[in-house]
């Protein structure tokens, strides 16, 4: 079992799929956990209702508004007067086809960049600030194999991108952050069986036709990532500082 018992973590996207599995672990493990969601706080309480109250707080903020990721970090610290470890999860997937018009390639660009990549941005630099001050902490940022082989998916462009960008991000912070104690990791999940990928997998023929080019013949358990997420904000294995973490069922190996 990790241990977090101790440690104030703050979860992004916290009300379903990788995020509630997260919340979920990361509460079992011991953290003061504070579980960000949008719009679906019962998702974020269902996810965390075994979590005691006093180590526990929902956070409802919407990052397609700009400046809301650094609003969301200044309440994270005020609760406990810290943040050990950021993890990034929050994310969206809306198509943007080579051949939409130019107002809906636009705006559907702007807001894909916006909630997946802005506002992460954002908390990633107010946690690097935080972490100098306080002597070190912890950064945790999913990003997708869609970032290191580009999607099947034509339509998800901007995803991919936000994805590679994440990604580059959190590196960088590693290479040069860890002077300063900072830890920072990347986790790459294949196909997970969320609401996203169970939608995506209608644009691929459908569910067999994903478990067909799947070794394991299953998408991978939400669980199963919220584990590796635990396991990196532990700061068990600080040498992994900087790796990109891959779980897909050796579906992509590189």
């Amino acid at each position: 079992m990790i241990d977090l018992s101790g440690k104030t973590v703050l979860l992004t996207g916290a009300s379903r799929g990788i995020g509630a599995a997260t919340a979920t672990v990361l509460g079992a493990a011991g953290a003061c956990l504070v579980a960000h969601c949008g719009e679906n706080r019962a998702g974020a309480q269902e996810a965390t209702r075994d979590v005691p109250p006093e180590r526990k707080m929902l956070v409802e903020v919407d990052f397609a508004v700009p400046g809301s990721g650094r609003e969301l970090w200044e309440r994270a610290v005020a609760w406990r007067g810290r943040v050990d470890v950021l993890v990034l999860n929050a994310a969206v997937m809306p198509e943007t086809p080579i051949d939409a018009d130019d107002a809906h390639w636009d705006a559907t660009w702007e807001h894909v960049l916006q909630v997946n990549l802005r506002e992460p941005a954002n908390l990633i630099r107010e946690a690097v600030r935080h972490f100098r001050e306080i002597g070190g902490g912890i950064i945790v940022t999913m990003s997708s194999w869609v970032a290191e082989q580009g999607s099947a998916i034509p339509q998800l462009t901007a995803y991919a991108a936000s994805k590679a960008a994440i990604r580059a991000m959190t590196q960088t912070v590693a290479r040069n952050h860890a002077k300063d104690g900072v830890l920072a990791y990347v986790i790459a999940p294949g196909i997970v069986r969320t609401r996203m990928s169970e939608i995506a997998a209608t644009t691929r023929g459908g569910e067999d036709a994903v478990m067909a080019i799947l070794p394991l013949g299953e998408m991978v358990p939400p669980v199963e990532v919220a584990n590796l997420v635990a396991f990196t904000a532990s700061g068990l294995c600080r040498h992994l500082s900087g790796a990109t973490l891959d779980i897909n069922g050796a579906a992509y190996v590189r």
